[in-house]
């Protein structure tokens, strides 16, 4: 379901946790170790830190605690090529003009969202993330293609990822997109209408939001999102997988063998090699925080699913599926379009898996422009005569290079 972190291995033209062998991640690491970095990083006021990720502020009149010395720890997290990922991924949103913000809600939660400078001549476009990332892994390869082309991106973390969390019992899509458009509401500035992107779960996401807030969401783009699923597809033989307790042990791995497995199900043509001493380190620092929270937005997702329960939206939208989706197959893109009717249009990609955003980047993010600036510009396949298709055959795609080890989920 989702698009887990891909590019990890550089050597290779996969893009799963390629993130590790980057010859140049000392060329994007900061010269400060994690922990004084941390220092550095504004972050809001010590009542909204609602996330598990750190401890609870100290008692008033107490001092805060010291940073963790020195040593072992420190130093594994010195060598972690993930964590050194991750500050690369924050530092090309903060190069790309993006700021983060955390956003209290009413009830509790915080969401924790990186927004463009305020500039009225730009598109707004919120870009939702799939399960298996936050927002930095999964939009940073398409920051400045989106930006140049006039869209200003609007990125959140969705509620139990990244730095965004919740206090309440609720675990529905529903809650998400109610997070997600108050936080948006509640931002400096904040556009009043705004085009919404979903990738696997984030498509989720972004039909509850079209559904539930139609004065605000322009545009809808639902890339590879299952969202017309009903729980008898499992045990229909639908899916790779029976019943949603394999499901949560594919989607948030916690050894090697399921990250590789959950590696050939989202790719069209898979990686080869994959050490699992950097599969082992991106387990560590990307698959082991609020992963029971995260297994009950599975079971929230798929429990009881109908699609007769699936409200119609009136939103333009744009469906792109990759041809061999494995995760959710193609059937699903065909009943979404059947389901929506003459408010959507399909686009197959050939030669993909789930893992669209990362086996065909450069076509994506061109759909995702021309729907969203101009929708009268039709899809069309790469034109296998010209000089740039022999180019990239010849040295492989520039933005596959580019991006190689920018996982996107």
């Amino acid at each position: 379901m989702c698009v887990l972190a891909s590019r990890f291995f550089s050597s290779q033209r996969s893009t799963f946790p390629s993130l590790i062998l980057q010859t140049k991640v000392t060329e994007c690491t900061s010269s400060l170790p994690v922990d004084q970095e941390r220092l550095h990083r504004p972050s809001p006021p010590a009542h909204y830190q609602l996330t598990t990720r750190s401890p609870p502020p100290p008692a008033s009149g107490m001092p805060a605690p010291p940073p963790p010395a020195g040593g072992r720890r420190r130093w594994k997290q010195r060598l972690s090529p993930t964590l050194a990922r991750d500050r690369c991924y924050a530092r090309s949103f903060r190069s790309a003009g993006l700021r983060q913000v955390a956003v209290p809600l009413p009830d509790g939660a915080v969401v924790h969202f990186w927004r463009p400078r305020p500039d009225p001549a730009l598109h707004p476009v919120l870009l939702l993330h799939g399960f298996g990332a936050n927002a930095t892994w999964q939009w940073a390869p398409f920051l400045r293609p989106l930006l140049a082309a006039g869209l200003a991106p609007f990125v959140p973390d969705l509620v139990f990822f990244g730095d965004s969390a919740s206090p309440t019992a609720d675990r529905s899509p529903a809650y998400q997109a109610a997070s997600v458009a108050a936080a948006m509401a509640a931002l400096p500035a904040a556009p009043q209408r705004y085009s919404v992107v979903g990738v696997s779960y984030g498509g989720f996401v972004a039909y509850h939001l079209a559904h539930a807030f139609p004065a605000v969401v322009e545009r809808l783009v639902l890339v590879a999102a299952g969202v017309c699923l009903e729980e008898t597809d499992l045990a229909a033989g639908l899916f790779a997988v029976e019943d949603v307790t394999e499901a949560a042990s594919l989607l948030l791995p916690q050894r090697p063998e399921d990250l590789r497995r959950l590696v050939e199900l989202t790719f069209y043509k898979p990686p080869k090699f994959m050490p699992s001493c950097f599969i082992r380190d991106y387990i560590t620092v990307m698959c082991t925080e609020n992963v029971k929270e995260k297994t009950e937005l599975l079971y929230a997702l798929i429990n009881g699913r109908k699609l007769s329960d699936l409200p119609k939206i009136n939103q333009q939208t744009l469906i792109i599926w990759g041809e061999q989706d494995r995760v959710f197959p193609l059937e699903l893109g065909l009943r979404l379009q059947r389901h929506l009717g003459d408010t959507s249009e399909l686009i197959i990609v050939k030669n993909a898996g789930h893992a669209i955003n990362r086996e065909k980047p450069a076509e994506l993010c061109r759909l995702i422009k021309n729907y969203i600036i101009d929708p009268s510009v039709k899809y069309k396949e790469s034109h296998k005569g010209c000089w740039k298709f022999a180019l990239r055959r010849f040295a492989g795609s520039s933005l596959k290079k580019m991006d190689s080890s920018r996982p996107l989920i």
